[in-house]
């Protein structure tokens, strides 16, 4: 019975995209070095988020931070593997967009590291 109608149909959807979700995750982790390294960072930083911050707001904005560094080195991987996938060969505009991507990560670094030493900051009375 859970098969049939809407609730059946919305069920196998949410099953499949999570099984999908949960592979490019495994894929990435794999596969990309910086992704590791980002993830462990986040490992360690998440549980010291809940230590230092002094609001929920704080809380959303160090945790989020991190998770934007994550999402952002998700789609520079998804931006190499097509550019991979069309050709190895050398190409300028294959050579700029996986700089572009690598731009969005640096900046989302930035972004984290900002937020971290600001609440850092204030929180400790610099």
């Amino acid at each position: 019975m859970a098969d049939k109608g809407i609730l059946g149909l919305l069920h196998r959807r949410i099953v499949q995209t999570t099984a999908q979700s949960l592979n490019g995750l495994v894929v990435t982790f794999k596969t990309q070095e910086a992704f590791r390294c980002e993830l462990g960072a986040c490992l360690v930083l998440i549980p010291s988020a809940f230590w230092l911050a002094q609001s929920k707001l704080q809380l959303i904005l160090l945790i989020g931070s991190l998770l934007v560094v994550l999402l952002t080195e998700l789609l520079n991987t998804g931006v190499e593997i097509i550019v991979d996938r069309i050709g190895l060969e050398f190409h300028e505009l294959s050579g700029r967009a996986k700089d572009v991507g690598s731009a969005a990560v640096s900046i989302s670094i930035v972004l984290c590291l900002l937020v971290w030493s600001l609440t850092i900051s204030e929180n400790i009375g610099w």
